[in-house]
Order: structure tokens, then sequence, then C-alpha cells
């Protein structure tokens, strides 16, 4: 049985300033950040991987870098499109309270109501268009490394919707458990040789000392 550890990347400076980032926004982890990877780190020092995948974008291959330096095992890193953010169009770079008023209704689409998300106005990716490439993806590595441990490095909205599609949840429910913080661990394990996922842990964020804040959590 595989377990895949799901790690959303450390907090940026757009997390704190609540501004979408996206696909093909990035901004720079904060300071902090750091030492939230650290402790995140001493946490899975228990297990022992085989490897470490990532998204792309700068964020989250940062906290895979800094993740596995100080990880006792040296475990190879490889960076992979399939785990990038959702392209979210028009809406990359806006703060949180300007996409509420531009575009309420594909924001409160793709926020509350997922299963009539409509992105072609604001030229973004749909759930079903972010499913068919992370999907195959996860499936592959289950096949490549059975009964071992995989980190997959990723971002929070990305994550929650394909965490929540792989145990095959509705896609009206898949934000009925709330989002991910940042620098959490969520584990499924495979069953059936990967064609049923059990979750062992949703966004586990106990390892970290800090008082989290809502902008934290997608």
């Amino acid at each position: 049985m595989t377990q895949l550890f799901f790690i959303r990347h450390g907090r940026t400076e757009w997390n704190l300033e609540g501004r979408y980032q996206g696909a093909h926004g990035d901004s720079a982890l904060l300071p902090e950040s750091f030492n939230e990877i650290g402790e995140l780190a001493d946490f899975l020092k228990q297990y022992d991987f085989a490897k470490i995948y990532c998204s792309p974008i700068k964020r989250a291959r940062v906290t895979a870098q800094k993740l596995e330096s100080q990880l006792p095992q040296s475990i190879n890193i490889v960076a992979d499109a399939a785990f990038a953010e959702f392209d979210l169009g028009k809406m990359e770079g806006m703060l949180f309270k300007d996409v509420e008023q531009q575009y309420p209704k594909e924001l409160d689409a793709f926020r509350h109501h997922p299963e009539h998300y409509d992105p072609t106005e604001i030229k973004a990716e749909s759930f079903q268009e972010l499913f068919d490439r992370m999907t195959p993806k996860i499936l592959e590595i289950c096949q490549r490394y059975p009964d071992r441990n995989v980190i997959i490095v990723s971002h929070g909205a990305a994550l929650c919707a394909e965490i929540r599609y792989l145990q095959g949840i509705p896609l009206e429910r898949i934000r009925s458990r709330g989002g991910l913080t940042n620098t959490s661990t969520t584990i499924l394990q495979t069953l059936d040789e990967g064609k049923h996922f059990k979750c062992l842990e949703w966004n586990k964020t106990d390892y970290l000392s800090r008082q989290l804040t809502k902008n934290d959590t997608v």
C-alpha cells in the first residue's frame, strides 16, 4: 500500500496579503515559513520516503528543496507540471476582496459550489481539467512505488480538490472538510492497487508552533 504525503507549500507574501497566486502568479516564501518547513521535517523524520514530487512553481519547489535538506535521508526531487496550482486565469494576482467585486459568480462557485463552476469568462482551468492532469500522475506514482511512502508538494486549491476526488467524493462535496493550510500534511493510503484511497490524516498542522490565521487555509 503506497502512502502519499500531500504537502501544501509554505506561506508566501501573497498568502499574507490575501492575493490569488494560481499557476502563473507567484511570490516568495515568508522568512518564518522556513522555520515551519523545519517543523514539518521534524514530523516527517519518522518515515522513510522513496521520492519527493513537487510542482515546478517556485513557492512549492523551494518548499520541497528546503524540506528535503532537513530530512535524514537524501531523496531525489522531481518537479512535474501535473502538480501545479489551478490556472485561475484573470483572478491571478488579484486581492481576494477585488475578486469578490469583479468576479463574484465565478468566485462563489469555485469556493462553495464547484459543480457549478464555469471558468470560461475568466479564462481559467476547470476542475475536470485539473483532475485529468493530476490523477494519472498520482496513479503512476502508486504503481511505481508500491508499499512505499512518497511526498507530493503542491498547492492548496489543487490538492484540496484532487485529494477528495481520489477518494471518490462528489464534486459538490469536495470542500465539505474545508481547505488546506500552508505547510500542512494530508496522508492518503492506497487500497486495491490504487483503485481506492483511504485518508489517514487530513490537513495535519499540530507540529506547527505558530498560531494559525484564516489566511493560512484555502
